[in-house]
């Protein structure tokens, strides 16, 4: 499960998963109509294959993942970003963190969101100022994100994270 799950991850925008990928994505994400998953119906729907191998990585898990987890903070599509963010935190791999740091910029609200919160399960005292910026940040979950994100750095480093 876990290998298939990161070789849909490392599939790219462009492809479209067939086979037994396919077959894993229609299943974790409870679709029934191939079309539609495969990107037929309507066009470019086929980033949700990569959304769902994600999600089913916060509950199955091998270490086998953890480049395909980091590669997916990239992906075109930022519910995969959004959800690779969330298995980062879970899986608390600090390996993705340069990739987190990216994330943290990002254009949507919610994968910077997703950024702080892995931040602050695998980052270290030089992601304080970072996380501390977006508490200014114009969307409201983000900026509450970051307070919490702080919270939790600075009970995980034993040390105050605040600005």
């Amino acid at each position: 499960m876990v290998s298939r799950c990161a070789a849909t991850l490392n599939t790219d925008a462009a492809t479209v998963v067939t086979g037994d990928l396919l077959d894993l994505a229609m299943e974790l994400g409870s679709i029934a109509d191939r079309d539609w998953m495969a990107g037929g119906k309507p066009p470019g729907h086929a980033y949700w294959a990569r959304v769902w191998a994600a999600r089913a990585l916060r509950y199955v898990w091998s270490s086998r993942a953890t480049d395909a987890v980091a590669r997916a903070l990239g992906d075109e599509a930022w519910r995969v970003r959004e959800m690779a963010a969330r298995v980062v935190a879970d899986r608390e791999l600090a390996e993705a963190v340069p990739q987190l740091v990216a994330c943290a910029a990002d254009d949507v609200p919610r994968v910077r969101a997703a950024a702080v919160r892995a931040l602050a399960a695998v980052g270290e005292g030089e992601h304080i100022e970072l996380i501390a910026e977006l508490l200014d940040d114009p969307e409201e979950p983000v900026a509450a994100a970051a307070r919490a994100a702080l919270e939790r750095l600075g009970r995980r480093l034993d040390r105050p994270a605040a600005r």
